[in-house]
């Protein structure tokens, strides 16, 4: 006995799948060759999306304005932020993180944000790509240009 649900099955087993499984017009021609032009630094991965405004990315942290306060630690949900008590700093585990930004917005100092890199595929969770520990002297930077911004006006 052969029911509806058989011929269903088998006309949709059959026909082409409404999208593709990857957007061809992004596809390489030959991706072994380019993840080798990749690893050789002749090409970069961008992906054919645009990072919308207020995207929360890999977490970036400023280790010389960090005052080793330790709030970071204590909003953390995920326990991504590990404290460092010979240097009162901390080091962040990507592959913890959910990416929620409380440590950003708790941060009294404003030594942490966050970036809009979201490509962070790795083997290793513990590789020095998912472990940030200092991210540059950025905070300063932001200072002297909010300080040039006041001045303009």
């Amino acid at each position: 006995m052969v029911t509806h649900a058989f011929f269903e099955l088998l006309k949709q087993f059959f026909s082409d799948p409404a999208t593709n499984l990857f957007p061809v017009k992004h596809a390489p021609a030959n991706i072994h060759q380019t993840l080798k032009k990749v690893e050789a630094g002749k090409a970069t991965i961008n992906p054919p999306v645009e990072i919308p405004p207020g995207f929360r990315g890999k977490i970036e942290y400023d280790r010389e304005a960090c005052i080793g306060c330790q709030m970071c630690i204590k909003v953390c949900p995920s326990e991504t932020i590990e404290f460092l008590p010979d240097e009162r700093k901390v080091r962040f585990h990507m592959s913890r993180c959910t990416f929620c930004a409380l440590c950003t917005e708790i941060c009294p100092k404003n030594c942490i944000r966050m970036s809009d890199q979201f490509i962070m595929a790795t083997l290793d969770k513990n590789s020095k790509e998912m472990i940030v520990t200092d991210s540059g002297n950025w905070t300063a930077d932001a200072n002297k240009e909010a300080a040039a911004v006041e001045k303009k006006e």
